[in-house]
């Protein structure tokens, strides 16, 4: 569901968030795949080789949910997973895999369990509740231990994306200023209203062209094989 999740607005909370939303793209989302009991009958098997560590369809499956959840898909909870959404939460999950793989040859980014923590709390109260995570983590055969290792991950591959980017990201007064001026007609409030939603939607949209260069060059020097049958890989 594409028009589900929209990147959060929160001027001065920094950019880990962003980095975070960033690292889903492209968006990705739960749509229906009659029939709704097709999950069901798939056998797992393996879609991706991420540096000679193997990713099978169930885990890929429940990491998408996980994702989308955090981002406010909750209904991707119960909603089969079509083929669109897999293979873009496919390049999700291996841009994180190949972000913390780099990080952990070099013990780099950890993740402190108290943080960890406060993700795990997050997501059951996103969920429901802590029977319905139990309900969660049941249905997919995956332990509390297992969704804490997989918020983990997202979390320092946030970090890692982030590290490298944020100060590229900044914008300064000028910048402001000049797109104020080229786009006047459209904040007749005057600049000092518009000057931090400006600089905002500055940072988010260089961020944004950051992180996509900067996951391409971790990606190119990466040893990834997709080898689900819904990738264009695959196909090939």
């Amino acid at each position: 569901m594409r028009e589900a999740m929209s990147a959060p607005r929160q001027a001065g909370a920094g950019t880990l968030w962003l980095a975070g939303w960033l690292l889903l793209v492209p968006v990705f989302g739960a749509r229906a795949e009659p029939p709704p009991e097709a999950e069901g009958r798939v056998v797992d098997r393996v879609v991706a080789v991420v540096e000679g560590q193997v990713l099978t369809l169930s885990e890929l499956r429940f990491e998408a949910r996980v994702a989308l959840v955090q981002r406010g898909g909750v209904q991707a909870l119960d909603v089969p997973l079509d083929e669109d959404t897999l293979r873009n939460a496919l390049d999700f999950i291996i841009n994180q895999r190949v972000q913390v793989l780099n990080a952990d040859r070099l013990q780099a980014f950890p993740a402190e369990p108290a943080e960890v923590g406060a993700r795990l709390a997050t997501f059951q109260q996103r969920v429901g509740g802590e029977a319905a995570l139990r309900r969660f983590l049941a249905a997919h055969a995956v332990s509390q231990e297992e969704l804490e290792a997989v918020l983990a991950r997202g979390l320092r591959a946030e970090r890692i994306l982030d590290s490298r980017i944020r100060l590229r990201a900044q914008v300064g007064e000028t910048e402001v200023r000049r797109y104020y001026e080229q786009h006047a007609s459209e904040y007749p409030q005057g600049y000092e209203s518009v000057r931090a939603a400006i600089r905002e939607k500055l940072v988010r949209e260089r961020y944004g062209t950051l992180a996509a260069e900067e996951l391409a060059q971790v990606r190119a020097s990466a040893q990834v094989r997709r080898v689900a049958p819904f990738t264009r890989e695959a196909r090939r």
